[in-house]
């Protein structure tokens, strides 16, 4: 079977981990500090808090700005579900912004209709999640302008992003016009640490608070001791509730190998995206965007025959292991019994109707490509 997505490891991945098994701590040692010094380096972020996976990261966001009852929370549905749950951890309510039908990010006409209506009826967000779906950058500078008039606090989901940029062409991660971006080091992303994520942000306040929340909560600044124990070696104190959030040395270790060749890795992304785009051209189906920026983690086609289950379950009998991104947020049992409704979403409804995940990741071979593209071509006529 040909996977939708894959991880590629070679052997200086595995030494690097094996050389932390043999030689330095496991946990809480210098990779994890390299780790996050890379990520600035690479994205341009001034911060990075290396988290165990996006979606710590997320719920670390949610819970540096303090988000909690009472609050909304607004995110694409076009998503898979821990760009909403994050809020839900924290106790806030979750709604979400129709896609645009070409980029199937967050609309920006529909998101600016939906802040004046929330304005007018006193319900506007404390923050907006947005994703980059498949890896294609929102419309960052438009959405920006909007949360920033509305003193919105805004939060990339970029756990598709790493290694692409947006269009103005500054790296994804930067957080130029964000307060937060959230990474993701699953498997089958840019790079990956097997499992892990990551926080960027460009305020030194965030950074410390998302610190303390991904460790427990406990602070190891002596400032903050009482004064009979500012001298110990081994006291420590928990100012808040945190989480064990912690990326260990062995994933770390991985992704400082893996980082080196993310640039490699987005190319070949990009290379097989433009033969898909050239072979897929004349077959019944709409076509991604074929954005040079993007990171292109997803390969999307939307079918125009309207038989995407047989075309789905023939493929996979085919040995092409294809799959679909994503089952809107609200479709699922827990946020359909929030009384979400999917007529308020059509856009999202009829990208998702259509939509099946072709091949794509850097070890693809011609040989597996060409066998995805006949297969497909055999299917669809």
């Amino acid at each position: 079977m040909i996977p939708y997505g894959s991880h590629s490891i070679n052997d200086d991945d595995v030494n690097a981990v094996i050389d932390v098994l043999k030689n330095e701590f496991l946990t809480q040692g210098e990779q994890v500090p390299l780790f996050e010094q890379n990520l600035c380096r690479y994205t341009g972020a001034k911060y990075a808090v290396a988290c165990n996976s996006g979606t710590s990261g997320l719920h670390l966001a949610c819970l540096a700005t303090g988000i909690g009852p009472g609050d909304k929370v607004w995110t694409s549905p076009n998503s898979f579900a821990a760009s909403a749950n994050c809020a839900r951890y924290c106790g806030a309510d979750i709604d979400f912004v129709d896609i645009d039908p070409v980029t199937r990010n967050m609309s920006v006409s529909a998101l600016k209709h939906k802040l004046q209506q929330a304005e007018h009826n006193g319900t506007l967000p404390k923050a907006i999640v947005v994703v980059h779906f498949a890896g294609v950058s929102c419309d960052m500078k438009a959405i920006a302008e909007l949360t920033s008039y509305y003193d919105i606090i805004l939060i990339e989901d970029a756990a598709h992003g790493l290694g692409g940029k947006d269009a103005d062409s500054k790296p994804i991660g930067q957080a130029v016009y964000s307060d937060f971006v959230v990474l993701s080091f699953h498997p089958v992303k840019s790079v990956t640490t097997a499992e892990g994520g990551a926080v960027l942000t460009n305020s030194d306040v965030y950074a410390k608070s998302l610190r303390l929340y991904a460790s427990h909560g406990i602070s190891r600044d002596k400032s903050q001791f009482p004064a009979d124990e500012q001298a110990s070696g081994w006291f420590y104190a928990q100012q808040a509730l945190g989480f064990n959030y912690r990326l260990s040395d062995l994933h770390a270790a991985l992704g400082n190998s893996q980082i080196k060749r993310l640039d490699e890795f987005v190319a070949k992304r990009l290379a097989l995206a433009k033969r898909y785009d050239e072979a897929l051209c004349s077959l019944p189906l709409i076509r991604p965007v074929l954005d040079e920026n993007s990171a292109w983690h997803l390969y999307v086609v939307e079918l125009q025959n309207g038989h995407r289950r047989e075309t789905f379950d023939a493929l996979r009998e085919h040995g092409i292991g294809v799959n679909v991104h994503y089952i809107p947020i609200y479709r699922h049992p827990y946020y359909q019994a929030l009384g979400f409704d999917p007529k308020d979403y059509p856009a999202c409804e009829q990208y998702y109707r259509n939509a099946i995940t072709l091949p794509l990741f850097p070890a693809l071979s011609a040989d597996m490509q060409d066998k995805v593209i006949m297969t497909l071509d055999e299917v669809l006529k």
